[in-house]
């Protein structure tokens, strides 16, 4: 088992690479008393073209079978999964998106059995036509419900301005009529192709002992067969670096008008270290733009152009990645064009210094350090990080590397006009008959 210390944050990560190829991460957190651990697959919502396990050919499967097959993993032969980590006295979840399906639960006892309950139902995967045809209505009034949600119509209305051809502009659910297609044998196909323990993760972190865990974990794969892993060939059509479109409004029943800006990333095909530091610069870019300490933001409140919802963010995958700058407003029209506006003054004229660079780094670097106090988010966002080739451990000794012509290179490569679009949500028209 290897380890890794962090001193800077006073951390030890415990790693190994099982036979089977499963990677282990365990980090223990004296004087916790929640545990939390998380079962990941690198399998999300944009992996809907692939060629199947022990198969030559690419298969097209319908749009939101990840989710589906994630929902379905809690239903057993013997009964709900769910029930069994409540009399355990653990609580479990699971989530689907565009890259990865997690499954997790937190604890205060029982920690040992309850990671024996995660390992074991992921799996063992059950489907039959009957319960697939079940959970076909289910998901179906999930999706239903989020169409009606605003904000999930807001943030997925601009993803699919932004992006032309690549899966990431589809729902994560899909939609009622791509769910109708799905079969049990569909299932089947994803899950042995990408639910096979080296394309999977398991990461544990709280009050447990990292020896007699990995010791748990290594004897609970050692009872299970397991096909020869191979490369999994994951299949992405070409996508141009320009917006699909340019802008777009929706009419729902809202009682103020939502608006995002979103920019599409023209560096995609990062990974690992440069990755790493390109993502946190074009953040610190954007914070030093967007933030609630910049003069777009002071003047954009004060004009009441942006509420309490206004909010910013930049993400960044292998693939795709998108900037996004909105909020809700009695004038999208001028929020966007002051948006728009903010972003072409900085292309032309760098705004900001060392002493910019330093305000916004020293935030960044505490909220950091305060979310590492928090189990659910080391675990999840170190996943994220891995399967990106990047060390979530890393951020801090990566964001005092940075300086101020990183912030520029990061920001030109999501700043040109053709790489933005404008998306709306406004009330209905009223019927003047």
């Amino acid at each position: 088992m290897n380890k890794v210390r962090f001193e800077q944050l006073d951390e030890t990560l415990y790693h190994e690479k099982l036979d089977n190829g499963l990677e282990v991460y365990i980090l223990p957190k004296k004087g916790f008393s929640k545990t939390f651990a998380t079962f990941t697959t690198k399998y999300g919502s944009i992996d809907n073209n692939f060629v199947p396990l022990g198969e030559t050919e690419p298969v097209k499967v319908p749009d939101g079978i990840a989710h589906f097959l994630e929902h379905k993993m809690f239903e057993k032969e013997e009964g709900d999964i769910f029930q069994q980590f409540s009399k355990q006295g653990a609580s479990a979840n699971a989530f689907t998106s565009f890259t990865r399906t997690a499954y997790l639960f937190s604890a205060t006892d029982l920690i040992e059995q309850n990671v024996e309950t995660l390992l074991d139902f992921v799996q063992e995967p059950y489907f039959t036509e009957k319960t697939v045809e079940k959970e076909k209505g289910i998901i179906a009034q999930e999706i239903t419900m989020y169409d009606d949600q605003p904000d999930w119509r807001l943030y997925f209305g601009i993803i699919e301005n932004l992006y032309k051809n690549h899966p990431v502009k589809i729902d994560i659910a899909g939609t009622v009529e791509s769910i109708q297609d799905i079969t049990a044998e569909h299932l089947y196909t994803c899950y042995h192709t990408f639910y096979h323990p080296s394309n999977m993760m398991l990461f544990i972190v709280g009050s447990v002992d990292p020896e007699s865990m990995m010791d748990l974990v290594k004897e609970n794969q050692a009872k299970k067969t397991f096909e020869n892993p191979e490369d999994i060939v994951r299949i992405y059509p070409e996508e141009p670096v320009e917006a699909a479109i340019k802008e777009r409004t929706l009419e729902m029943s809202v009682q103020k008008p939502k608006v995002f800006v979103g920019i599409k990333p023209e560096v995609l095909n990062l990974s690992g270290p440069q990755m790493l530091k390109h993502e946190l610069a074009a953040q610190l870019a954007f914070e030093l733009l967007f933030g609630r300490t910049s003069d777009f933001y002071h003047h954009a409140y004060e004009s009441g152009l942006i509420d309490e919802s206004y909010s910013f963010d930049f993400s960044l995958e292998n693939g795709f990645g998108y900037a996004l700058i909105g909020s809700d407003t009695q004038e999208p029209e001028a929020l966007a064009a002051e948006i728009q506006n903010t972003v072409q003054r900085a292309l032309e004229l760098w705004p900001f210094g060392q002493a910019d660079l330093d305000r916004v780094r020293r935030k960044k670097i505490g909220f950091f350090l305060r979310a590492l106090n928090s189990p659910e988010y080391i675990a999840n966002q170190f996943t994220r990080y891995a399967f990106n080739d990047m060390n979530l451990f890393d951020v801090v000794p990566t964001l005092e590397t940075i300086d101020v012509k990183d912030l520029q290179t990061a920001f030109y490569t999501v700043s040109l006009e053709s790489q933005r679009s404008v998306f709306t949500i406004v009330p209905p028209k009223k019927d003047n008959k």
